[in-house]
């Protein structure tokens, strides 16, 4: 299993949105949320993630 933390960026209309449920759901990658801030206009997560590193490559490139 592979390590790999990221730290993700959100603007105000994605700040509603699952994306680290979905990331996580789609490419069966383990996800951690280390530290994290959200306001009403933007917001950023820093997210551990585990799994194959396949999975996790494909995770980040659906997330880009």
């Amino acid at each position: 299993m592979a390590k790999h933390r990221v730290k993700f960026t959100f603007p105000q209309e994605l700040i509603s949105e699952p994306i680290i449920y979905n990331l996580g759901l789609r490419f069966k990658v383990v996800t951690n949320i280390r530290r994290a801030d959200v306001g009403p206009d933007r917001g950023w997560v820093e997210l551990e993630l585990e799994g194959r590193r396949e999975d996790i490559e494909k995770g980040l490139q659906w997330v880009g």
